[in-house]
């Protein structure tokens, strides 16, 4: 299945890359199963997926962020989010992705394979459950710091449409932060905290959904991160349509003590 998804990364790519920054692609085509707006360019992105998969011989459930559930015959989960970053890519801002995750179960902790593309520079980013995670076939890891201060951590944190109670409860998290990257696409972003990049990434809304982050959660565990729900527990949900969850990744405990995230964020 691995390579299924990777295949489908890839020919996404290749399907939308003329309707990127586009008035074709950005047109209004209704709300997605999700109650997004979708754009043209997701619709297009999805089929491609769902071609690629239908074609493969295999007929798993699939969960799509436009499309909803597909019921299939084979036991097993695709967990789509054909474009992560959709209002980057109406923009032709280079920071976006396709997200997909094949899952044992019905939960986020059964996803044994997972392949994320970064649409504006064609890095392909990969992962299966202890095997260790991967970038255009070389193996990569978080970054690792014995001696990291605050100083040291580059973050980033999704704040976009934040309450102003959530925003006042985290207010002491940001403020120790010195270098704060906000980029607008949670699924690479999880990537770059996979290949060094990052060193924290934060998003305490409840507005996840599992197809925005299956991929990216089993990509950065693999690296070596971790990554946590918003007590502080190994990060597990049901990947169900309407779920929504809240989580931080780190590449290390020390900086989830270090930032007091957890008594900021209960």
């Amino acid at each position: 299945m691995l390579e299924t998804l990777k295949t489908a990364c890839l020919e996404v790519r290749k399907s939308i890359m003329d309707l990127v920054g586009t008035s074709q692609g950005n047109m209004k085509m209704g709300p997605g199963a999700g109650g997004d707006i979708s754009r043209k360019i997701d619709l297009v992105a999805e089929k491609t997926v769902i071609d690629i998969i239908n074609n493969s011989g295999a007929n798993p459930t699939i969960i799509g962020e436009e499309c909803g559930t597909i019921k299939g015959n084979d036991s097993g989960y695709i967990i789509m989010d054909a474009i992560d970053g959709t209002t980057n890519v109406t923009r032709a801002i280079p920071f976006n992705c396709c997200s997909l995750a094949y899952s044992t179960d019905s939960t986020l902790s059964s996803v044994v394979d997972a392949a994320v593309i970064d649409i504006a520079r064609g890095d392909l980013y990969y992962a299966s459950k202890a095997k260790g995670a991967f970038l255009n076939g070389n193996k990569i890891t978080v970054r690792k710091n014995e001696n990291i201060n605050e100083d040291d951590i580059i973050a980033g944190i999704n704040i976009s449409g934040v309450s102003p109670d959530l925003l006042n409860s985290i207010s002491p998290i940001i403020t120790k932060l010195n270098h704060i990257r906000i980029f607008g696409a949670n699924a690479l972003e999880l990537c770059f905290l996979a290949r060094g990049f990052l060193d924290v990434f934060m998003d305490f809304r409840d507005k996840i959904r599992p197809t925005d982050m299956a991929a990216a959660i089993l990509i950065a565990r693999e690296a070596g991160g971790i990554v946590l729900d918003k007590k502080g527990d190994s990060l597990d949900s049901e990947i169900a349509f309407g779920n929504r969850f809240s989580f931080v990744a780190l590449s290390d405990m020390k900086i989830y003590d270090l930032l007091g995230i957890q008594s900021n964020t209960n």
